[in-house]
């Protein structure tokens, strides 16, 4: 019950703020609460056995047995630093938007403690329409919180992301509903939703017929992902939501539902169809690199901060989805590793915007100069995290980028090569925007808040756990990989076993069997 534990525990507490009226109980309630479920979360690293690639504290209860749905929980080394991550940053979260959330604070912290909730069964569930449930369910927090919370232009973004992602997702639902039929011929005119049931299927593939089974099936669950990641070019929801969600909604879209994607493609849609995989893989690594440089370029031009992080995220993600599709263990580790990095990093440079923000209520990047003379505090933690966006050894930004350029190498040169390019772009605008706003004479729109710029305690306390993760995963990285790695060899041993060329083959083969046969049925005639 460890895992529904955990799943449902911030739902609980939801239900609790209900009851309580002083807002700062409520905070203090809330703010508690994530606190103990991220260290019930950590007891995780003990339980679940690095040596053991197949699924651990497995919970099965029958749902729907009618349909084979079942409420099927696991963890394996994928899932778990995710869980983690989800864990770790939502108290923060919590933390960091005391001083910036002042209305409807009780319907706020309901709203983040539900999304925890379906964020980590999306994370931990292993029967496909659970799955669907809680990957669904995390879209109404989040469509509230920007649209209640957000910026002049709220309620244009929430609608752009919830029609975006909801319509990825009715193709992943019927993919679902597809897979479900398909299980009755492995067992026995028996329906099931199971994951492990639809990882028995032999989907029918024909690499040049786009209509094959398993192509579109693929295609069902990878549109879904692909939105959810966001890649190029169906990512232009992302910068909308960002720049208009309030800071604690960009972190946690950053930090965590962006990531929902990208587990989507390594628990669904690669598995579940190699041959299909191993086929497009030339398409989705040519998506992955182009949102890398694209993504980097229009950071460039940015004047808004805030955008010009969320056009980062971007960039960063398309790094993710070219590890994950090189399709051998150092870029699947790398695109996993960066994944929780990019959470991290990406997570602390919106907290530390929304921090500036809350003082000067601007975002444009000419009215900030000599920053760091006004706020050393707050450049200190600027640098460090910067450091850790564009790949700085010794940080954990590095080890990631590092493991998917290697990866993405041994699968195509050219891949790697163009992936390399967007390290220069990434370190180009990033440093740029710290050379204008942190150096220079101070403006007089600086000079105009009388040295009331810098972080306070809160603030402070709330950045030093990220700031000691980016070295942490960056000096000693093998903590994290050991407990990934043996359930991603075995995902690529298992799932990826098929050879394409072969399977072309045969369908060649059978194909000029077929016409053979026909011709001579035609001679005859």
């Amino acid at each position: 019950m460890f895992l529904s534990l955990l799943i449902f525990l911030p739902a609980f507490f939801a239900l609790f703020l209900l009851l309580i009226k002083k807002e700062f109980l409520i905070r203090a309630v809330a703010f508690g609460s994530t606190v103990f479920v991220f260290i019930l979360s950590l007891f995780l690293v003990k339980f679940v056995d690095p040596q053991i690639p197949h699924l651990q504290l497995v919970e099965k209860v029958k749902w729907i047995p009618s349909f084979g749905i079942s409420y099927f929980v696991g963890i394996d080394g994928i899932s778990l630093w995710l869980v983690l991550l989800t864990t770790f940053l939502t108290p923060l979260t919590i933390l960091g938007s005391w001083s910036s959330v002042k209305e409807k604070v009780k319907m706020f912290h309901v709203l983040f403690l539900l999304l925890e909730s379906a964020m980590l069964g999306s994370f931990l569930a292993f029967d496909a329409v659970l799955f669907y449930c809680f990957f669904e369910a995390s879209l109404i927090p989040m469509y509230f919180l920007i649209g209640i919370w957000g910026g002049a232009r709220r309620i244009y973004a929430t609608l752009k992301f919830f029609i975006y992602t909801m319509f990825g997702s009715l193709f992943m639902l019927a993919g679902i509903i597809a897979l479900m039929l398909m299980t009755k011929s492995v067992l026995n005119g028996e329906m099931s939703a199971s994951l492990l049931d639809f990882y028995k299927l032999q989907i029918p593939f024909i690499g040049g017929n786009f209509l094959s089974p398993q192509n579109l099936l693929f295609f069902c669950f990878a549109l879904a992902f692909a939105i959810k990641v966001p890649m190029f070019p169906v990512h232009t929801w992302l910068p909308d939501a960002h720049v208009e969600a309030p800071t604690p909604g960009s972190v946690i879209l950053a930090g965590v539902m962006l990531k929902m994607g990208t587990y989507g493609f390594l628990r669904f849609a690669l598995p579940l169809f190699p041959q299909a995989t191993e086929y497009w893989t030339w398409l989705f690594m040519f998506l992955g690199v182009v949102g890398i440089v694209y993504g980097a370029l229009v950071a460039m031009v940015q004047t808004d901060i805030k955008k010009l992080v969320a056009y980062s995220s971007v960039s960063h993600m398309g790094y993710v989805m070219v590890g994950l599709f090189a399709m051998n263990l150092y870029g699947m580790t790398g695109g996993l590793y960066q994944m929780l990095n990019h959470g991290i990093s990406t997570g602390a440079l919106f907290l530390l915007v929304g921090m500036i923000y809350e003082r000067t209520h601007t975002r444009e990047i000419k009215k900030y100069s000599g920053l760091a003379a006004a706020a050393p505090i707050f450049a200190i933690f600027f640098l460090i995290i910067t450091f850790s966006s564009i790949a700085v050894p010794l940080t954990n930004g590095f080890v990631g980028e590092f493991l998917i350029l290697l990866g993405a190498f041994m699968k195509s040169k050219w891949v790697a090569s163009v992936a390399v390019l967007g390290v220069v772009l990434g370190a180009s605008y990033m440093l740029w925007l710290v050379k204008r706003v942190f150096f220079g004479p101070q403006n007089d729109f600086i000079n105009s808040f009388k040295g009331t710029l810098d972080l306070n305690k809160r603030e402070v306390g709330l950045l030093i756990p990220l700031v000691i993760m980016v070295f942490w995963m960056g000096i000693y990285p093998s903590f994290f990989t050991k407990r990934m790695d043996v359930s991603l060899k075995y995902l690529l041993d298992n799932k990826y076993q098929y050879n394409l060329s072969e399977q072309l083959d045969r369908n060649e083969n059978s194909f000029k069997l077929v016409e053979a046969k026909l011709k001579k049925v035609e001679d005859h005639q």
